[in-house]
């Protein structure tokens, strides 16, 4: 007799490639479009499915996991970050959660150089210029940027993403620096050429470019408030390519229009979708629409660890890529 198939519901549209290997595998539900889900479409979902394949633009709160029901047992996230799912709420219900750690560190980093490059280099205001058919020509004076190399990088965790910004730097001749939570082993530090600084505030006002590569948890909420972002140089840029809720944007915003802070550049916001209108204003400022992440081959992995997930599930076994609040 063969098993039945476990019943899985994802909540955006996802590559093809992903979405054909989930249907030969599974019982699965895909979006007919790629607009989220509502809250109540989420709630529904959680009642029918054995295992839900949500993204970081749902929240996973404790009242919806708490009405899930008995059915659910596996939240497989589409994605690292897992700040949008009470995952101690849902390992109290029995449901377990995965994510999809480390296929995005190169791709994550990849970006957080070119913010720099872009901020520093003053890109988008050249390309202003040329898309406006105003350009008259080059000026020995125009638009003039300044040199990565011999900058100083100060990296705000250095996890994967954080330590590979930090190879990616040292190739543009920038001295890398970092704060994190916990000092990295020597051997890898010394690999890295990287200096470590057990004070944020300290690195923080020596840097000539700060980049934000630690996750969202309560302790890195405002990581980076008004007060801190005082500290640093009025010639200086800050990046963020991980969580936009570890900068206060609103004391941003302030700094940057005042002039306080040379520069930013940003793929990631405070309140998702909802960017401070002053902010896009502003030409010292490059926003990018979180497209960290945004390469084909990323997100097939990201794909393809989902799958791993559930398929280990299936076969009664803890997903290797399983989440604990201890983790967090």
């Amino acid at each position: 007799m063969s098993k039945k198939r476990l019943s899985v519901v994802v909540t955006r549209r996802l590559p093809e490639a992903v979405e054909t290997r989930l249907s030969e595998l599974f019982d699965v539900t895909l979006r007919e479009d790629d607009r989220p889900m509502t809250r109540e479409e989420l709630g529904a979902a959680m009642r029918q499915a054995d295992v839900l394949v949500p993204t970081i633009t749902d929240e996973i709160d404790a009242p919806l996991i708490t009405q899930a029901g008995e059915r659910l047992k596996l939240i497989a996230n589409y994605g690292a970050g897992v700040d949008h799912i009470d995952v101690a709420t849902a390992r109290q219900r029995g449901v377990l959660v995965s994510n999809t750690p480390g296929v995005l560190t190169d791709d994550t980093a990849d970006m957080t150089m070119a913010l720099i490059l872009a901020v520093t280099r003053r890109m988008p205001e050249g390309m202003a210029v040329m898309q406006s058919g105003n350009w008259d020509g080059w000026a020995p004076t125009a638009l003039m940027g300044g040199r990565v190399g011999g900058r100083r990088l100060g990296i705000l965790g250095m996890g994967r993403i954080g330590q590979a910004v930090a190879r990616r730097a040292r190739a543009f001749g920038m001295q890398v620096h970092y704060h994190n939570r916990k000092r990295l082993r020597e051997e890898v530090e010394g690999a890295l050429e990287a200096t470590y600084w057990d004070s944020l505030d300290q690195m923080v006002s020596r840097m000539d470019v700060i980049s934000v590569n630690c996750p969202h948890t309560p302790s890195t909420f405002h990581l980076m408030n008004a007060r801190r972002l005082g500290l640093m140089k009025r010639d200086a840029v800050i990046v963020n390519t991980s969580r936009g809720e570890v900068i206060d944007e609103n004391a941003l915003t302030r700094m940057l229009r005042t002039g306080d802070i040379k520069g930013a550049g940003l793929d990631v916001y405070e309140h998702g979708r909802e960017i401070n209108p002053r902010l896009r204003e502003l030409k010292n400022v490059v926003l990018l629409p979180h497209m960290g992440s945004a390469t084909l081959e990323g997100r097939i992995e990201m794909g393809e660890k989902v799958l791993i997930n559930i398929k280990t599930f299936d076969d009664g076994h803890r997903p290797p890529d399983q989440v604990v609040p201890s983790m967090l």
